[in-house]
């Protein structure tokens, strides 16, 4: 009973692997972008930069500010006049209640207001850039997962084949060795290969799990999510050289972002150049006070309201500030000097990236050309070894080596397939347009 529920239960998860919806590359990509924890982040981030850009953080609005508040006293109180008289008030009461509202305006600040602003919104198209390089730095890790899970799945298939293949073979030895066609020598070198195949095939399934478990965090989902991958992998047929040169100078992330940090340093110059420049504001209000008093004497007045408006106009000039703006305007210039030298060296490293990443990318081609050759030549060799093999003719040496070599050239045509598509990938990203690709 135990052995039928094993096979049921061995069935059921069969039919279920092989039923199981192929994740295609277009549906991980949508994942991706809503799921994933960085690019979540990072949509988060952009969105405090925006607000930030905002009018209301730019300083270019008045503040307005409201104050109110009352006071009680009660005190006793003895008057002494000139004329000898004297005066005596026990529990004298005294409220009095006041109520204001201000504004407060800056009209010149040196021209800081103004090239602060700019530097918000400077600031919130850096974020964008820097958005933009994670999602393309989080796509890349994305297929570079995605792209495994499919080699391993490939390289299972091959390998269980062979297993089936050495498992045949140790049946055949054994069945010849029964009816004393060959040694014991024969069935215990097909024992070992076996043995070893199966290690593999074990090692490689365990690869594959967590392949798909490293490509279901780039998901951003649970871990455990059954996945399956396309294995089919198409190129771009119109990538050149000096194009992908050309659109990574102008449209790579990482110079976007030194070009944009050199416009920020320029702006940092000008904000503390303001330094030397005086300050205009204006100051408003509207005030409104009321008290109300026991008379301590005659002439004493038991209630005073005043109402009234005033605004103010001020001007101040930091005519000398020690020389705490000379050097901030030194250092702000150093800064921008500096971003200016690592914008050349950003740039000169794209270059080698994308020279390397080409070189790469046109000997993966020409491997995986090579390779599907040798896969061709090697399942010949193969076959007529078999057909030997099962004659008499080789020894199971010969039968082994011939097994070898096509499991090497199998593996070798799916390493240098995913090679080359992740090279490929690698080279789009560098020229800036792998978000604007659709052929993943």
């Amino acid at each position: 009973m135990k052995k039928i529920h094993l096979i049921i239960g061995c069935l059921f998860t069969s039919i279920s692997f092989y039923g199981q919806e192929v994740l295609s590359k277009e549906k991980a990509v949508e994942i991706t972008l809503a799921n994933n924890y960085d690019i979540r982040v990072t949509k988060n981030n952009l969105e405090t930069a925006k607000n930030n850009k905002s009018i209301y953080n730019s300083g270019y609005l008045p503040t307005v500010t409201g104050n109110a508040g009352a006071n009680y006293s009660k005190n006793n109180t003895d008057l002494e006049f000139q004329n000898g008289t004297t005066n005596s008030v026990t529990g004298a009461e005294s409220k009095s209640y006041n109520a204001s509202v201000g504004l407060n305006y800056t009209i010149f600040n040196g021209f800081n207001r103004q090239n602060t602003f700019k530097r918000l919104k400077e600031n919130y198209n850096l974020t964008e850039l820097q958005a933009r390089q994670v999602m393309e730095n989080t796509l890349t890790t994305l297929f570079l997962a995605y792209y495994e899970v499919g080699r391993l799945t490939e390289n299972e298939k091959t390998q269980k084949e062979t297993l089936e293949i050495s498992k045949k073979r140790l049946e055949r030895a054994k069945y010849n060795f029964d009816y004393g066609q060959n040694t014991k020598l024969e069935v215990l070198n097909a024992e070992v290969d076996v043995n070893n195949d199966s290690i593999t095939y074990i090692d490689l399934k365990r690869q594959l799990s967590n392949a798909k478990r490293d490509l279901n965090v780039v998901l951003g989902r649970s871990v455990n999510t059954p996945v399956k991958v396309d294995t089919n992998v198409t190129y771009a047929i119109d990538l050149n050289l000096i194009d992908v040169l050309q659109k990574a100078k102008t449209s790579n992330a990482a110079i976007l972002q030194a070009k944009k940090n050199i416009e920020l340093r320029q702006l940092d110059v000008k904000i503390n150049r303001a330094g030397w420049m005086p300050n205009v504001s204006l100051t408003s209000s509207y005030a409104w006070n009321k008290s109300n008093n026991d008379a301590t004497n005659e002439f004493s007045p038991i209630s005073n309201t005043q109402t009234g408006v005033n605004a103010g106009l001020s001007l101040s000039w930091n005519i000398f500030d020690g020389g705490r703006t000379k050097t901030n305007v030194a250092n702000a210039k150093i800064a921008l000097e500096t971003q200016e030298i690592q914008k050349q060296q950003q740039e000169e490293q794209l270059e080698r990236d994308v020279n390397n990443a080409w070189e790469t990318y046109q000997n993966a081609l020409f491997s995986l050309q090579a390779q599907e050759k040798n896969v061709t030549t090697n399942k010949r060799n193969f076959e007529r070894t078999n057909e030997r093999y099962k004659l008499g003719q080789i020894t199971s040496i010969d039968f082994r080596q011939a097994q070898i070599n096509l499991i090497n050239a199998e593996l070798s045509v799916s390493r240098a397939k995913y090679t080359a598509k992740n090279a490929e990938l690698q080279l789009l990203q560098l020229a800036g347009t792998l978000l604007d690709n659709k052929n993943f």
